[in-house]
């Protein structure tokens, strides 16, 4: 607890530092840079600006409660990343969630690092930076690398070194953004997942890739199904996407199977043997959906 005192303390040492005209630093090459860049000093919110080179474009309101309930209770534990612009003037490289929480909660300081660099290695670092993260959806990843790719100059073999990803991990993401603009903007909202996306890609024609996608959603296709289905297409045979142990279903069957599926609102998959038994297999897509299927179960009883 000691330890954290002091370099609470420290931080704020450094902040009264920055705040002296006479000690306005500008580049590595000034005095006292050395105890300023790298470091954790505590910043005013009001002296730090959003980076526009930031590769997300949305946050999620109730995580971002969440975030800031946490920094409420136990405060900032993880520093955001600052680059020095002007005097007392900072823009983010990354940390726009725990910057957006904080000003949520209404603190007026928030601990950063310092860095000075100029555009190209401030784009660099928030890319790099960010494409890190375990909560950036599949586009925002491929856009980050795109405009690595086209904004410094990096071929995919050089941005495979520089994020320590597979160059054929790369190539995947940066084929998402051939996508229809609708099927980007569902995979962004969660309703299709990258394996969808990956599926769909191979269909050239748009309006065919959105007559797919949309079967996807309203379905409630699988990855696999989804991959059948495009297979089907691009071969010149019909197929409805649906999985089941049986090419033929008894006529009685499949209209049950019907009845269950425009009743619980999901695509109902059968699994038949050769005796005539089986299963079927009721999916869900999230917790409330669940709760929705069990609700319609319940009422039976």
């Amino acid at each position: 607890m000691a330890k954290a005192t002091k370099k609470q303390a420290l931080g704020r040492g450094l902040s009264a530092l920055l705040k002296d005209p006479e000690n306005d630093i500008k580049s590595v090459e000034d005095k006292n840079a050395d105890k300023v860049v790298g470091n954790i000093i505590e910043l005013e919110l009001d002296s730090i600006d959003v980076n526009p080179f930031q590769p997300r474009t949305s946050f999620n309101d109730e995580t971002l409660r969440e975030l800031a309930t946490s920094i409420k209770e136990i405060g900032v534990i993880q520093p955001i990343t600052v680059r020095k612009l002007d005097f007392n003037n900072y823009q983010l490289v990354s940390g726009e969630r725990r910057f957006r929480a904080s000003k949520l909660v209404g603190l007026k300081t928030i601990p950063a690092y310092i860095r000075i660099a100029n555009d190209q290695e401030s784009l660099t670092m928030a890319l790099v930076e960010n494409i890190q993260r375990q909560d950036l959806d599949p586009i925002e990843i491929a856009l980050s690398y795109q405009r690595l790719i086209d904004e410094i100059n990096l071929t995919q073999e050089q941005l495979s070194d520089r994020v320590g990803k597979k160059r054929s991990t790369i190539a995947n993401y940066l084929r998402l953004l051939k996508l229809d603009p609708i099927v980007q903007t569902g995979m962004r909202d969660g309703f299709i997942s990258m394996g969808h996306g990956r599926a769909l890609i191979n269909i050239e024609d748009q309006l065919q890739q959105l007559d797919i996608y949309e079967k996807v959603i309203g379905k409630s296709l699988s990855v696999r199904d989804t991959e059948k289905l495009v297979r089907s297409l691009n071969n010149g045979t019909e197929d409805t996407g649906k999985e089941t142990s049986s090419k033929q279903l008894p006529k009685d069957i499949a209209k049950g199977v019907k009845d269950f599926s425009d009743y619980f609102g999901a695509k109902i998959d059968i699994k038949v043997t050769s005796k005539g038994s089986g299963k079927l297999i009721i999916p869900f897509t999230s917790a409330e959906d669940f709760k929705r299927i069990k609700k319609l179960i319940d009422s039976e009883r």
